[in-house]
């Protein structure tokens, strides 16, 4: 079964009673059976999970520390037919001192205890009573321990298939600088946490940012597990939350304040998390004085626990993977604060060139389409943020041979409706004018005919700009540089391309948003809202060839290309990690087949419902990798343009690629 660099974790909170360790212990053997069942590579357990965390002074009893090692020893035991790895906690006595350790089990074998480094000693807390610090064993040591020697000191990592395993517990997290941060540096790219987290108001919110942050700044998956329903509330009460994280990112939350066993499970990609800390050079350099993450590496053991389980993500898959990566997500106002803000870095880039070139002059080309239309929007607010005049905004539209009479309409509509500058001319005499000069036959729709008069209408913008002083603001999206859906030297050129970093279904997004939100009242006979919206709803198209017998578009671009909303998801996952073709072709059928949980079809922002076979998938992934390759010769000379999003083609910015790079590789992996 291929894993595609995925592997399944699991934070279990099973039902405890304090100091009752053999109930305790045969909790967590259902649950480690059970994410066993689940095929799950690790489970997690609350802190002190053999004896429960909460029994106070009966930590000082010699029956209580003697009978969690027994317990552990069962623990242990009862994994050997077990392919998941557990993190239990458990107290270990050496030397007269107690230690609150974390004990790393598999396949009957104990590999290793992690012991508590920060013991928390304030409020509701009183460890240090009866727990020593973990910096004690900073320098391993080999201890018996529960029939087995073995290591105890926090600098040890643990090594499960691909994946690199640190542990920390509990309040190690909320420390200044927690050994998570050293763990990450030298190489863990799992973090897990058994923790004794009591609530109390406002906490868990905390905790969750707490933890994105470190997943956000190391570059981790995160799994933090404790302690719930049964642990003494004699003081303070204990959720049982557990969390799973992956670089900011919350993959899985359980359910707090159960009376019964909890269990949580997510498939962390560990590939991920390796392709952004390869790219991230901050990363791997970590002290003014050069010091790199290498070094940190000789300071700790590396234990093997061998390959991670057999999991076959191909039939259960405990992961969402979002269908349109680029659009906004969340509730009404966090949906609208990420628009606003992606407007607002257009509107800012514009702006500054407009102020910069010195001319109070735009111009730009209105086709009635989805890009210009967004483009124009954002050139009104540049002109508003400025205080300039929209009249100095020179709308062009240019009816050619494919011009239908509704994208007409609502350009000229548009351009009435913003009050700008609006002109018209038609590109027809003149490029038949060429047709004839260059000896193409004009009933010959070829892409002689259709780039002819995208060059066309390029010449006139362009030479308008010079009689006025003015600067050509550009249409085009990121989508269709990704694919090369663009003429060269003709809708490939402008003096600013403010449309450069957002891709296709990003634009449609904006124009809907923009249209509810931002021009949703107008005093012409044809408001802004409706016209935005009539555009949104209008089918896309270059409409370079004629129309259909009934006027309507007849040459529609995801008919030929394919849908945007799949070339913009290949394009998110092929930029953003590196994502072999064979990976992306999994990650799509699980956002755009259905999963188990969901229905067959997403329904998209538009309210629209889409549904594809996987013959669908392949056809297009295989279109996207060959446009892309044999398209770059046009991303290589791009116009200035702002940087919206995680995603950008700017060879002076985030992508550098050779225009004869080869594609076969890529091909191969796909099929």
């Amino acid at each position: 079964m291929k894993n595609y660099g995925f592997i399944r974790v699991a934070a279990a909170v099973p039902s405890v009673r304090v100091a009752d360790v053999a109930f305790n212990v045969q909790q967590m053997i259902t649950s480690l059976r059970q994410a066993d069942a689940a095929q799950a590579s690790l489970v997690v357990f609350p802190e002190l999970g053999v004896t429960s965390y909460s029994c106070g002074d009966l930590f000082g009893q010699n029956l209580l520390v003697e009978e969690a090692e027994k317990g552990l020893r069962a623990i242990i035991t009862a994994s050997k037919d077990c392919s998941t790895a557990a993190v239990v906690g458990v107290p270990v006595r050496i030397r007269g001192k107690l230690y609150n350790c974390a004990a790393v089990i598999r396949r009957g074998i104990l590999h290793g205890l992690v012991p508590k480094i920060y013991i928390p000693n304030y409020n509701e807390f009183y460890e240090a009573r009866w727990f020593a610090s973990g910096a004690d064993f900073l320098e391993a040591e080999c201890i018996s321990f529960a029939g087995y020697d073995v290591l105890i000191t926090p600098n040890q990592l643990f090594r499960l298939g691909e994946a690199t395993i640190g542990v920390e517990i509990c309040e190690d997290l909320w420390a200044p600088i927690p050994p998570s941060s050293f763990h990450t540096l030298a190489g863990a790219d799992i973090m897990v946490n058994l923790s004794a987290s009591d609530e109390v108001l406002m906490k868990p919110y905390y905790r969750k940012r707490l933890i994105a942050n470190k997943t956000s700044r190391t570059g981790c998956a995160y799994v933090f597990c404790s302690c719930g329903y049964g642990e003494s509330t004699q003081d303070v009460v204990f959720s049982g939350t557990s969390l799973i994280f992956e670089n900011g990112t919350l993959l899985a939350e359980g359910e707090r304040f159960s009376m019964e066993p909890t269990m949580i499970l997510s498939d962390v990609d560990i590939q991920k998390v390796h392709t952004l800390r390869q790219k991230d050079n901050t990363f791997a350099v970590v002290t003014p004085d050069g010091a790199c993450t290498a070094e940190y590496a000789k300071l700790y053991s590396i234990v093997e626990m061998g390959e991670a389980a057999e999991t076959n993500f191909e039939k259960t898959f405990y992961r969402y993977v979002e269908p349109h990566p680029f659009v906004p997500a969340g509730d009404n106002d966090e949906i609208g604060r990420r628009a606003s803000e992606i407007t607002s870095i257009q509107v800012m880039g514009l702006a500054k060139r407009l102020q910069h070139v010195g001319c109070k002059t735009a111009v730009i080309g209105i086709s009635g389409g989805l890009d210009s239309t967004l483009a124009l929007l954002v050139t009104v607010l540049a002109f508003d943020k400025l205080g300039w005049a929209r009249e100095h905004i020179l709308g062009i539209t240019m009816p050619g041979f494919g011009t239908t009479g509704r994208t007409h309409s609502n350009a000229v509509d548009l351009m009435k409706a913003l009050g700008i500058t609006a002109r018209e001319i038609s590109i027809v005499p003149a490029v038949n004018q060429h047709f004839a000069d260059i000896g193409q036959d004009p009933a010959t729709h070829d892409v002689t005919y259709e780039n002819s008069q995208a060059r066309e209408r390029m010449q006139i913008l362009m030479d308008i700009a010079n009689k006025e002083n003015g600067m050509v603001v550009g249409t085009g999206d990121l989508s269709e540089l990704a694919l090369g859906w663009a003429t060269y030297n003709g809708d490939h050129m402008s003096m600013y391309g403010v449309n450069a970093g957002v891709p296709k279904t990003l634009v449609k997004y904006l124009v809907r948003w923009a249209a509810l939100n931002k021009f949703s009242s107008g005093s012409t006979e044809r408001s802004v809202k409706d016209i935005l919206l009539d555009i949104v709803d209008t089918p896309i198209s270059p409409e370079l060839t004629p129309a259909d017998k009934e006027g309507n578009i007849a040459q529609k671009t995801e008919d030929i290309v394919g849908p945007y909303e799949l070339h913009d998801f290949f394009l998110y996952h092929f930029f953003r990690f590196g994502c072999n073709p064979s990976k992306v072709l999994f990650l799509a059928k699980k956002a755009f087949l259905g999963k188990e949980s969901d229905s067959n079809v997403f329904v998209g922002p538009e309210g629209t419902a889409r549904q594809y076979t996987e013959d669908d998938l392949k056809k297009w992934l295989k279109k996207f990798y060959w446009r892309f390759f044999s398209q770059q010769f046009k991303r290589s000379c791009l116009p200035d343009g702002p940087k919206v999003g995680s995603v950008s083609l700017s060879p002076r910015g985030d992508w550098r690629m050779p225009s004869d790079a080869v594609s076969a590789l890529w091909i191969d992996d796909m099929e």
